[in-house]
């Protein structure tokens, strides 16, 4: 069936970009298209009005199982959970699951290389720098998947020769049966647990982006990451590797302040640490990262470099926002693990006020506790995660006096502000996730945003 949708019964969960972008390239293809979201009418009526001018069902307010009747085809957005009631319910019925990345893989053009890359941190930096590097290198590239526009929009106008840099997270892969060319695994390790039950089934999802590839493509791994490293026997074709702590024979890696990149047996420079405009010794391994992606797809090192010039990151992640009578205010929002909180402390040396807060995912605090305690001068926390965090604070020692609790974000931004002294950093980098008050992590950067502006 890959392909071929003609009068075929798709059900699609979630109508949020994934969901309205899927819906549309289906019906377009003959597909009896039925979109089913947890949310009422009344909270939809932007996206149903998108797609008010085709011949699509909408089932709003709840997933009954009733929407498997007939169908041939179930398709989960981004941020449905492969465990719910009607998701068990199709497997038992033998419906085939799928999502729009994977459909994606499925019809995508002949000649159109496809790139895609995964991990527990710095993903959309990656794609972001590897669409740059590809971009310099070829012209014509598209960039999406799990950040900005879902690429099954964009398949009509793609040709043979293009390019596409493809972001996919673990809720994706865990349903898809396809490979990329040039697939890459950053990093590993906890994240999403809330989600996956475990960090050996959060792995195994990861893991997939690997397990359909052919001889002649490419794997490209993280060599300092123990759980990336350990999916190197899983690699179907040639396997590279980036790497700060040593050489590789075939990647990037980092030779006192100079980017190396390595492939069949000559060694060039790729750019300098001083071309990196990004903040932290984490960012240097996402630059790493794109260098090796980009040249497994071959691209040469002057586009790397070329594409450095001017980065200075994306949104959401370690983004200035403002100076407030001296005092910096960075937008971390993207940090919704405690791990990626620790690589954004590590990237200042100013005394740091930490917004910390959101929902919690099952994940381990103690660590960044502790970091907290030597490092932050003070911590405002927020939200629905709150009492865990504070819980953590006080057993890794932090005092009671450099830390305070507030139900909101909104509210906790003016409590943060009154500590910050000039020189100060005001850092929110939340450790959670941003479901408790915001649609994601982009609706509270954005607020976040808005809310330093009005300061």
């Amino acid at each position: 069936m890959p392909g071929d949708y003609q009068g075929r019964r798709v059900v699609i969960l979630g109508l949020a970009r994934q969901g309205v972008a899927l819906a549309r390239y289906l019906a377009q293809q003959g597909a009896r298209v039925v979109v089913s979201d947890q949310q009422p009418a009344a909270k939809l009526a932007a996206q149903v009005a998108a797609l008010s001018d085709l011949p699509i069902e909408f089932v709003l307010g709840g997933h009954p199982e009733s929407l498997l009747d007939g169908a041939d085809l179930l398709c989960l957005s981004g941020g449905v959970a492969a465990d719910l009631p009607v998701v068990q319910a199709a497997r038992r019925r033998g419906v085939r699951l799928s999502n729009d990345s994977q459909i994606f893989l499925e019809v995508c053009p002949p000649g159109v290389r496809v790139i895609a890359i995964t991990g527990s941190a710095g993903k959309t930096t990656t794609t972001t720098l590897v669409g740059r590097m590809c971009g310099a290198a070829w012209g014509r590239v598209w960039v999406g998947g799990n950040i900005g526009n879902p690429l099954i929009a964009d398949l009509a106008r793609m040709r043979a020769g293009d390019v596409v840099v493809m972001e996919l997270s673990s809720f994706q892969l865990e349903l898809m049966t396809r490979s990329p060319q040039v697939a890459a695994v950053l990093n590993l390790t906890p994240n999403h647990l809330d989600r996956h039950g475990s960090m050996a089934a959060y792995a195994a999802a990861k893991s997939r982006i690997l397990l359909y590839q052919a001889a002649g493509d490419v794997a490209v791994l993280g060599r300092d990451d123990p759980g990336t490293l350990a999916l190197a026997p899983l690699a179907r074709g040639r396997l590279a590797y980036f790497s700060a702590e040593g050489p590789v024979e075939d990647g990037a890696f980092l030779r006192g302040d100079r980017l190396l990149v390595a492939q069949g047996g000559r060694m060039e420079e790729a750019a300098s640490l001083s071309d990196i405009k990004l903040r932290g010794p984490h960012n240097v391994l996402n630059v790493l990262a794109a260098c090796a992606i980009s040249a497994a797809a071959g691209a040469s090192p002057a586009a790397m470099r070329a594409a450095l010039v001017g980065f200075t990151g994306v949104e959401h992640r370690l983004e200035l926002v403002g100076d407030r009578r001296g005092a910096r205010w960075y937008n971390d929002s993207i940090a919704t693990a405690p791990e990626r909180v620790i690589a954004a402390l590590r990237s200042f040396d100013e005394p740091i006020v930490l917004l910390l807060g959101g929902r919690d995912k099952q994940l381990p605090w103690d660590e960044l506790a502790e970091l907290v305690r030597t490092r932050v001068k003070a911590v405002v926390l927020f939200g629905e995660a709150g009492p865990l965090i504070e819980a953590a604070l006080e057993k890794a020692g932090v005092p009671s006096e450099r830390r305070s609790r507030w139900p909101s974000l909104a509210q906790a931004m003016p409590a943060a502000a009154a500590l910050a002294a000039p020189g100060d950093v005001v850092l929110l980098s939340p450790g959670g996730t941003g479901f408790d008050e915001f649609r994601d992590f982009v609706e509270r950067g954005e607020k976040f945003r808005q809310w330093v502006g009005e300061m």
